[in-house]
């Protein structure tokens, strides 16, 4: 059990439920039961941002190629973004969220960590709080969201996402143990599809797998994420709620009506760098540039990223990144982006939409 000064910790993460498309439903209540998605464009180029739950039995998810999901459901509803709708939802959502507690930790513009452990209200129920939050979030904003309750913000963010949609699920720490022993690894913070494949080589399916093992062995294979598994492995995470969030990264990044081949992509690179320079002048950081990156995503959608340290814009630079990047593969583009790494400064600002 995790406490700090005697105080027992009581972390809720609340998630809303395919916020994109509820809004949509929102305002359109008639595309309540057709599949509908936000993203990609008229010509079925881009990506998915997110999709309602009837157009996610068609197997189609966030990320996904316009053009693909088009062909898993003929009948799909294509929406445009509207970021202004979007924020002012998100707005009411942390103004919620912050008649309970100054500790929020925004993670996006549809989830957040809050820290109740010294608040009062609800008979200090962190369980009543979330609840409490999820009703007005509803009543007040017209989405629904899903809740975690936990004593760390590891398991509150997994128990989020445990009873979707418009769920809530708790875990006392009595049942720490239990519930993240059960945990498939692929739940785990940082695991995706390369560590995955390689904790199933080491026969690591499971968090009671991962125990087992031993953190000396994942040291030895994974280095230092190898005690982030061996700590998450057990359920433990001492990780504070920050209620303002670092900027790390400020980038740009454009999909393509049209697969390029490599030969056009350098043509590219000036109107991509031009937006790149207005949103670091925009967040006042030039002089906190530590890295260059560009990423490119291939025409099968293996995406590579390649940087390097400097602490300026060099057009040069992104040059000589983006010929690097494409010399991983022979494939056509179907994105660029380019972006630079930044100086944590302890800034409110979300980068979601890029």
């Amino acid at each position: 059990m995790y406490s700090f000064g005697g105080v027992v910790r009581k972390i809720i993460h609340i998630d809303a439920d395919c916020f994109f498309a509820a809004l949509e439903m929102r305002d359109a209540p008639h595309l309540r039961d057709l599949p509908i998605a936000v993203g990609g464009s008229s010509n079925g180029r881009g990506v998915i941002s997110t999709c309602n739950y009837p157009a996610r039995k068609f197997g189609i998810r966030s990320a996904m190629a316009a053009a693909h999901a088009l062909r898993l459901c003929p009948d799909l509803i294509l929406r445009p973004h509207r970021f202004e709708v979007y924020r002012q939802a998100s707005k009411a959502m942390k103004a919620i969220f912050y008649d309970y507690t100054d500790l929020v930790e925004p993670l996006s513009l549809d989830e957040a960590f809050l820290d109740v452990s010294a608040v009062s209200r609800c008979d200090g129920s962190a369980t009543r709080i979330a609840e409490e939050i999820r009703a007005r979030v509803f009543s007040e904003v017209g989405i629904t969201c899903s809740a975690g309750v936990a004593n760390n913000k590891f398991l509150a963010k997994v128990a989020s996402d445990w009873q979707k949609p418009n769920g809530i699920t708790v875990i006392t720490p009595e049942q720490n143990d239990a519930f993240s022993r059960a945990l498939p690894v692929a739940k785990l913070s940082g695991v995706g599809k390369v560590t995955a494949a390689k904790l199933a080589s080491m026969g690591l399916y499971s968090c009671a797998d991962v125990r087992e093992c031993g953190l000396e062995v994942l040291l030895k294979r994974f280095g230092k994420f190898g005690v982030r598994l061996h700590e998450r492995a057990y359920g433990r995470d001492d990780r504070p709620v920050l209620p303002s969030r670092e900027r790390l990264s400020i980038g740009v990044e454009h999909t393509y009506d049209h697969d390029l081949p490599s030969g056009a992509c350098i043509a590219q690179l000036p109107a991509l760098l031009g937006e790149l320079r207005g949103r670091i002048t925009k967040a006042q950081a030039s002089a906190k540039i530590t890295k260059l990156f560009v990423k490119v995503k291939f025409s099968d959608f293996v995406s590579t990223t390649v940087e390097r340290r400097c602490t300026v814009l060099d057009d040069a630079g992104y040059v000589e990144l983006l010929k690097q990047a494409m010399a991983r593969s022979s494939l056509k583009i179907r994105l660029l982006g380019v972006g630079v790494k930044v100086v944590g400064d302890s800034v409110g600002v979300q980068l979601a939409l890029f």
